[in-house]
């Protein structure tokens, strides 16, 4: 199938959570950051959360990335897909009609040797067309010691950029990288308090060094889309779409319901 990958900047003249300028610096740039989306007291409990979550995952074998699908898995990822702060944003920038696509969490744990190659995400999705941003939500306190996401800003305006496969000396996560990247504008660290996100266009460059630090740096990565995106046939990205806001004229996304497993955190006090 042929795919159409360009960015269409945002045409919303009557903005409810962002503010004009923002908008104007997301068309310009690719990305939005420091936005604060959930309290102190919100982020910790999400926080403990998580926490369950990983280890769950690391009792089972699996590593600290395979924490994808994480809207059909938990109830409260289900729930921060639909916070209002969250799609008032993302409406602000892709319009009312919104398809949550996507939830994964990324976390690096203390003296992860791993990097994330600059790649473009319309790259690898099968997508189009390439309406789709993600909010980067910290989980943790992230920085440059603990590897936060680099963008290059601008280089959503180039289109589709080549890259290469990656080298197993590369420690990266992901099997592209894209060289040179400061030809296509220049490079920000993208540090954020926990509570904190960013926003960034599905075209847009971006990379993360490996962790070297003490601390764990962890975010959880919540996609959208319009309805009007398709996923290509036999990925079965489709069937995790979940209808937000707006019609699925031809029933296209699968719209999953909110999981029913509930996390209870143990009783204070109690041994076992």
């Amino acid at each position: 199938m042929q795919r159409d990958l360009r960015f269409f900047p945002s045409t919303s003249q009557n903005p409810t959570t962002i503010t004009h300028a923002q908008l104007e610096s997301f068309n310009r740039c690719g990305y939005l950051t420091g936005i604060r989306i959930l309290d102190d007291e919100s982020i910790t409990r999400h926080r403990s959360l998580f926490d369950v979550h990983l280890a769950e995952a690391l009792a089972a074998g699996q590593s600290s990335f395979s924490l994808s699908s994480a809207h059909m898995r938990f109830p409260d990822v289900y729930d921060l897909m639909h916070h209002p702060t969250i799609l008032g944003c993302v409406s602000d920038i892709i319009g009312p009609e919104i398809i949550g696509l996507a939830a994964h969490y990324f976390c690096k744990l203390p003296a992860d040797e791993t990097t994330v190659a600059w790649h473009q995400d319309a790259s690898y999705w099968p997508l189009t067309p390439s309406k789709t941003v993600t909010v980067w939500l910290a989980i943790d306190d992230v920085d440059i010691d603990n590897a936060c996401m680099r963008f290059v800003s601008g280089s959503h305006l180039h289109g589709p950029i080549r890259f290469r496969a990656s080298e197993a000396a590369e420690r990266n996560v992901l099997d592209q990288t894209v060289d040179d990247v400061e030809r296509y504008g220049p490079l920000v660290d993208v540090e954020l308090l926990a509570g904190e996100g960013s926003i960034h266009s599905d075209l847009l460059l971006h990379s993360s060094h490996e962790n070297t630090s003490s601390r764990r740096r962890c975010g959880l990565t919540l996609r959208y889309c319009t309805p009007d995106v398709r996923a290509l046939p036999n990925f079965g990205w489709e069937r995790e779409g979940v209808l937000i806001s707006g019609t699925d004229r031809d029933g296209h996304w699968g719209n999953p319901p909110r999981p029913t497993t509930t996390f209870r955190p143990p009783t204070e006090g109690v041994s076992g």
